[in-house]
C-alpha cells in the first residue's frame, strides 16, 4: 500500500516561525507533502475537525499515515527518526542534544522579543518602535548566547547546518530586520541561513494583506 502524502497545517499568513521550521525540515529531507493554510484570525484552529487532529489547537500540525502531531520541535524529531537519510539534526548525540537545547530555549525564553518584534517584522516588513527595557535585556541575552556559540566565526552552530540554525536565525532576524543593533558577524550568520532554498521558498509564498 502506498503511503499518503503528509499534510502540514500552517497559518494562512505564513508568519509562524514554528510552521516555517517544519516546512524547512520537510523540504530539506526531500519529503513530498501537502500544505494546508488555516485562517487563525477566523479561529479555524478551534474548529472541531481540526481540534480532533491537534489537541493543542495550534499550528503547525503534521498528519502522516493517520498519525497527527503538533508542536514544531516534536514534529522535526519525528521526521528525523522516520527519514534519517538526510539529517536536520547533528548526528553526534551530544551535539544533537545541544541543538534541541537551542530550540527549546528559543521557544520558552526571550518573550519580550517575541512580543515587541513579532514575525510581522520578518515576513511583512512591519517595524516596531524602540525596545522596552525588558526587551533590550532579552536582546542582550540572545546576542550573548549567539556570540558564545558563533563568536569564533563558524558558519553553523554545530559544524554543519541543522534546523537549530534556522530557528536561531529567525530570532535574530526579528531584531535585524527591524533595524535594531546587531553585531556584524551575527547579522551575516542570519543572512546566510536566510539564503537556503527552502527558506527562500517560504519567503516567496503569497501572503494576504494585513
Amino acid at each position: 500500500m502506498t503511503a499518503s502524502r503528509p499534510r502540514l497545517y500552517v497559518d494562512a499568513q505564513f508568519t509562524s516561525p514554528y510552521a516555517l521550521s517544519v516546512f524547512v525540515a520537510l523540504r530539506e529531507k526531500g519529503i513530498d507533502f501537502q500544505m494546508l493554510p488555516l485562517d487563525l484570525d477566523a479561529e479555524a484552529q478551534h474548529a472541531p475537525d481540526y481540534a480532533r487532529l491537534s489537541q493543542t489547537q495550534r499550528v503547525p500540525t503534521l498528519v502522516h499515515d493517520g498519525f497527527a502531531l503538533a508542536e514544531s520541535s516534536a514534529i522535526a524529531e519525528y521526521l528525523e527518526e522516520l527519514y534519517p537519510e538526510i539529517a536536520v539534526y547533528p548526528r553526534d548525540r551530544q551535539l544533537r542534544a545541544k541543538a534541541r537545547q537551542v530550540q527549546a530555549w528559543l521557544r520558552s525564553d526571550l518573550l519580550p522579543i517575541r512580543q515587541e518584534r513579532s514575525t510581522l517584522v520578518v515576513f511583512y516588513g512591519q517595524r516596531g518602535g524602540p525596545l522596552s527595557a525588558s526587551a533590550e535585556s532579552a536582546a542582550r541575552k540572545l546576542i550573548d548566547a549567539a556570540q558564545a556559540w558563533l563568536g569564533d566565526g563558524r558558519n553553523h552552530l554545530f559544524g554543519q547546518w541543522s534546523i537549530a540554525d534556522l530557528d536561531l536565525a529567525l530570532m535574530l532576524n526579528r531584531l535585524i530586520l527591524n533595524g535594531d543593533p546587531m553585531p556584524e558577524n551575527l547579522a551575516n550568520y542570519a543572512r546566510r541561513q536566510w539564503q537556503r532554498p527552502a527558506v527562500q521558498e517560504w519567503l516567496a509564498l503569497a501572503r494576504p494583506p494585513l
